[in-house]
């Protein structure tokens, strides 16, 4: 059929001829490459078929990846060519006038199916050769018996159509007869093969039992073994195979020939020799991937007494920077670099370079001086990352920040030793970076403790686990109770009781300080109702008050006024029974958007009070446009006064404060009151109330109203 120049069967050759062109130079096969190009041809028809047809038959689409086994195309590149030239060619040659994504997503799914066929291709012709090399091994063994002692010409004719190597020797291990599969595999003629002695055929990968196996057959002690087996060619190649050695033995059953049956592995091992360094190293880099650096780790966890290991876990300092800004492309090209550098620190015996993926690196060291050695290697590496890299004509800096774990051998998992590397590389990082750490048990153990509260923080929420304490809040004047101040805690299982500095934090970073703070301020709401109920809701101080923390995450919360509103309306309390506290540091530089949620609830009749006065550099003309009507003074102001005479300069900063707070229509309350003279102190201020241990230490809310009936009863 002649092809119009330009139409179909014209552009159907021209993908054929690409495929071929592509294919060949891996395909085991005798034919020329225009011959070659014929067989594809009526593979590429079906192809270009395929995808121009209605409906996807999958079948069919199996069918010519499992050709492409027929015509010897076996070694994974072909598949892999293969699999390119459909993906780039086979809608350009093949789809005229149709629909460019829809025509791709079949060449998609053709190739999957193609890929799927020739898998399935290659192993059913991989199981029918090892099903043919059994049958035959079986077959010679019994017909070369036989054969030796009735038909030499029936012998002969099994011994020479063998698919698999076959060869007869004396007990000597001089060679008496092989066939021509054997001849074919060690690339010789019959007769070069015939009179050498089968010890001359060592090789230095033998397994050290080969040859004491050997012995013991031809001494009679055995009746075969099998194993694998490396056999120089003349070439200098190696030939692999699996080799099976079985005793003849003559009619009286005296030993006599040993039989030799030979299947080539030679292409099998090489393409698992592949798959395992693919399996085992990084595709980017070439470095050893994870899962090889934890079979190296395990093993040198695993060494004997007296030896050590050292571990430097490298995380580059502002990798995600260059991914950004020039792209992931320039990043690749940039680790790249990095691991030659890091390749070339780790050359001296017992020391190898991994990727642990992204931009973390491991490097190893073992041996029984590992201590001086892991300074030395730490040393190399950050040398070798002082260089800049140029990338795409820009000349990058690369700095990283390494965590060291040293130890004797046997006393830590693989699993213990990396988190100890990876927690000890994260606190030089938080140091600032371009330094290395050496691993602290006592740091592994705070930072191991913080992760554990911070996934169990949800579940504890649901399950009850926190509580409330109130630490009364007493008028200077008259010594009455004017309210109190929430403060949450956590009854760990573990840990036991934890005050709000251990988890508070933790809960912000997660997000969870949203809904334990609506838990927190709905439970304290609901105490102050029962407390105004009981106490017909004034104390001898007027209204009595409790005050609530707002943490910054609360404060941004779009929630936050309607959850207060219903909050308040569910317990049946005022909005003045209320205070909520909020950190002078969270208000410094507030926009009028920050605090319009407070003047909202502050205009409801919610007080709002500023917390920690005085430790957050806080301009005191802000103080005016704040909607805070509390000051609360910090502790560090008034610690001078807990002895006397107190120091004149703190009194005249207090007093200072006071008198601005009053000038703006602000009550002061001072925490951390611990002695007598120093409440008495701060009343002569003219603080307004205070909080302290002198008064009461937090506690369950019966205390109140223990405090408030002393107050009531005078």
């Amino acid at each position: 059929m002649t092809a119009e120049p330009g139409g179909p069967e014209d552009r159907l050759r021209r993908f054929a001829t690409i495929w071929s062109r592509a294919v060949f130079p891996v395909t085991s096969t005798s034919s020329t490459r225009p011959e070659f190009e014929e067989e594809l041809v009526p593979l590429a028809r079906r192809l270009s078929e395929l995808l121009r047809a209605r409906s996807l038959d999958t079948g069919e689409a199996k069918a010519v990846g499992a050709a492409l086994v027929d015509v010897h195309c076996t070694d994974p590149d072909a598949l892999a060519r293969t699999l390119d030239c459909v993906d780039a060619y086979l809608v350009l040659y093949c789809g005229e006038d149709g629909d460019a994504e829809a025509l791709r997503a079949r060449s998609a799914r053709l190739q999957h199916a193609m890929a799927a066929g020739f898998a399935g291709a290659l192993r059913g012709r991989t199981l029918a050769e090892q099903e043919a090399i059994a049958q035959a091994a079986l077959k010679a063994q019994g017909v070369v018996a036989e054969a030796l002692h009735a038909s030499e010409a029936r012998f002969r004719a099994v011994f020479e159509g063998a698919a698999i190597g076959i060869g007869i020797a004396d007990l000597d291990g001089n060679i008496l007869q092989v066939n021509g599969a054997l001849t074919r595999m060690f690339g010789l003629t019959d007769p070069s093969l015939r009179g050498r002695n089968v010890k001359e055929w060592t090789h230095p990968d033998d397994a050290p039992q080969t040859w004491r196996l050997y012995q013991e057959l031809v001494r009679g002690e055995r009746e075969a073994y099998h194993c694998e087996k490396a056999f120089y060619r003349p070439d200098g190649t190696v030939l692999w195979t699996n080799l099976t050695v079985s005793l003849l033995r003559d009619a009286d059953g005296s030993p006599q020939y040993q039989l030799a049956l030979m299947e080539d592995t030679t292409e099998r091992r090489l393409l698992n020799l592949r798959l395992r360094y693919e399996a085992t190293h990084d595709a980017l880099t070439g470095l050893p991937n994870r899962s090889f650096f934890f079979e190296r780790l395990e093993k040198a966890l695993g060494a004997g007494p007296g030896q050590r290991f050292a571990l430097c876990y490298l995380d580059l300092d502002g990798f995600k920077t260059v991914n950004d800004s020039l792209g992931h492309a320039a990043g690749d090209r940039l680790l790249v670099e990095v691991a030659d550098r890091l390749q070339a620190c780790a050359t001296a015996p017992g020391e190898m370079v991994a990727r642990l993926g992204g931009d973390e690196f491991v490097a190893l060291t073992t041996g029984p001086e590992t201590r001086h050695e892991v300074d030395e290697l730490a040393g190399r590496i950050m040398n070798a990352l002082l260089a800049p890299i140029s990338i795409d004509g820009r000349e990058l800096t690369v700095r990283g920040s390494i965590g060291i774990v040293e130890g004797p051998a046997g006393e830590r998992s693989p699993a213990e030793v990396l988190r100890s590397a990876d927690i000890t590389m994260y606190r030089a990082k938080s140091a600032g970076g371009n330094r290395f750490e050496l691993a602290d048990p006592e740091a592994d153990a705070r930072v191991i403790t913080r992760h554990g509260l911070t996934t169990a923080l949800p579940a504890a929420l649901e399950r009850g686990e926190f509580f409330i304490e109130y630490q009364p809040l007493v008028h200077l004047g008259d010594g009455s109770v004017h309210g109190a101040e929430a403060l949450v805690r956590w009854l760990h299982p573990q840990h036991g009781v934890l005050g709000p500095d251990r988890f508070i934090p933790l809960a912000e970073h997660t997000g969870l300080i949203v809904p334990l703070g609506r838990w927190v301020l709905e439970q304290s709401v609901r105490q102050a109702g029962v407390w105004r109920e009981r106490y017909g809701g004034t104390t001898a101080a007027g209204p009595l008050r409790i005050n609530v923390n707002l943490s910054p995450c609360q404060l941004t919360h779009p929630g936050l006024v309607q959850d207060t509103v219903e909050i308040l309306e569910r317990a049946g309390v005022a909005p003045d029974a209320l205070c909520l506290e909020v950190t002078e540091s969270a208000l410094i530089g507030a926009d009028d958007d920050l605090l319009k949620p407070l003047r909202r609830l502050a205009e409801m009749g919610v007080d709002i009070a500023l917390d920690d006065f005085g430790t957050g550099y806080s301009n005191l003309a802000n103080l005016r446009r704040l909607p805070v009507s509390v000051l609360k003074l910090d502790r560090s102001f008034t610690q001078s006064m807990q002895q006397f005479p107190a120091d004149p300069v703190d009194l005249k900063i207090v007093e200072g404060i006071v008198a601005l707070a009053h000038g703006l229509d602000l009550t002061v309350t001072v925490e951390g009151v611990e002695t007598g003279a120093q409440a008495e102190q701060l009343r002569i201020l003219g603080c307004d109330t205070a909080q302290g241990w002198y008064y009461a230490r937090p506690g369950p809310p019966d205390r109140l109203h223990e405090l408030a009936l002393v107050d009531a009863t005078g």
